[in-house]
Parts: C-alpha cells; structure tokens; sequence
C-alpha cells in the first residue's frame, strides 16, 4: 500500500501512532508544495487532514488537493466539535471527517470504511481481537491504541494465541509451534512468558490470555463463552 498524505508535519503523535498501530503507512507534508514533492511514484493512498488547529491552511491544502488532475480520495478530516456548523459549507473537501480528539478505534474504522466505499488501498495483515490489534509484517502489537513492549517470543506466542481465539493448547503444544521441535526448554517456559504477556498486558485484558486447569491455555473466548 502507498503511504497516506498526513498534515501537518510533524503529525500530532497521537494521530502517527494510531495509523502505526493500524497498519497504515504514512507521510507527512507541510504545505501544499511538499504535496507534490514527497508523493510516491504511484501516488498518493489518501490523506488525513488535522483541520482543528489551523482550519484555513487545513482547507486550503485539500482544496489544492482536490484541484489535481488525479483528484485524491478518500481524505478523512480531523476537526473540533465547534467546527461542526462549517463542515456543511466545506463538503466537497473532503470524504470523511472524525471528531478530535479522536479513539484510535474510531480512526480506523473510519478509515477502513472510506478504502472499503472507495475500493482504493490495502492494509497489512493484522491479527485484532477485542482491542489487541498485531500487525503481522511489522511485528508491532498495540492494546487500546497503546503500544505493547514486547520480546520477540512473547510476540510469538501472542500471535499464536490470538490467531486461534478459543482453542486450547497444552504447554507441549506450545513449546513445539513456537518455539521449535528443536528447542529443549521445559514447560516452565511457557508459563514464564504467559505471565509476563498477561503483566504486559494489564489488568484489564489478562484475562485474555485464560488458564485451563490440567490442559494448558486458551486466548479469549471458547464457542460457548466459558
């Protein structure tokens, strides 16, 4: 996929992170000249516009940007709620808008909404399951919106968990697919890791990753919500 066009630069870094953990590339422009300059050979995928700091740079960027003769789309507009009433006025600047200060959540379904209406643009592949969200080609992980700190192996077993939610495997099981027939560890190992993911984790969402007495463990729900 060809990166998104964000404005400004330097993009708030709350808006940076959520298309980090969203899986969508990105870069970011100053002005209306850079636009043209910093764009990809194909292209650019869309845009994201922060319009509630600076409205009238904000709007005289898409404007610019609707002007080409390859006309960007989709362009997803941030504002403030007070600039609700003038949004009317300005509709044929823009696909989309979200309210910020915005939930990472929010942002990217919109997003994905706009590629899906539009039927432009990809995102890697990620594994998502109640707020835990990994992106598979940049072994990033994200909980929330928020970043997980993890190790290598500890991403490992997490993205084997969460892309089987509701199956149980036995600590042997786990040892043999994450770590290799060749890995000589004991089932210690597993435990080790498993309670450092649920710390990482948080309170909240330990639970995610659930101890099945005499078996081994299971991420998230089984088919009959026990």
């Amino acid at each position: 996929m060809e990166p998104l066009l964000l404005y400004p630069d330097p993009p708030p870094p709350e808006l940076a992170q959520a298309l980090d953990f969203a899986g969508y590339p990105w870069k970011a422009v100053s002005d209306e000249a850079s636009v043209e300059r910093l764009e990809p050979d194909d292209g650019w995928a869309g845009a994201v516009v922060c319009a509630d700091v600076d409205p009238e740079a904000a709007f005289s960027l898409c404007r610019s940007v609707r002007k080409r003769d390859l006309p960007l789309a989709p362009l997803l507009l941030l504002v403030s709620g007070a600039q609700l009433p003038d949004l009317e006025l300005r509709d044929e600047l823009f696909d989309d808008f979200c309210l910020s200060p915005f939930h990472p959540r929010e942002l990217e379904a919109r997003l994905k909404h706009l590629f899906w209406r539009t039927g432009q643009g990809t995102r890697p592949e990620l594994v998502e399951y109640s707020g835990l969200v990994l992106n598979l080609e940049t072994y990033q992980a994200a909980i929330d919106g928020q970043p997980l700190d993890l190790t290598y192996m500890e991403y490992e077993l997490l993205k084997f968990l969460a892309s089987h939610p509701g199956k149980v495997f036995t600590r042997e099981t786990l040892l043999s697919r994450v770590w290799g027939y060749e890995y000589y560890g004991g089932a210690r190992t597993v435990d080790v890791h498993i309670r450092r993911l649920r710390a990482k984790l948080g309170e909240e969402h330990a639970g995610l990753i659930q101890t099945v007495r005499s078996v081994g463990y299971r991420f998230g729900q089984s088919r009959w919500g026990l």
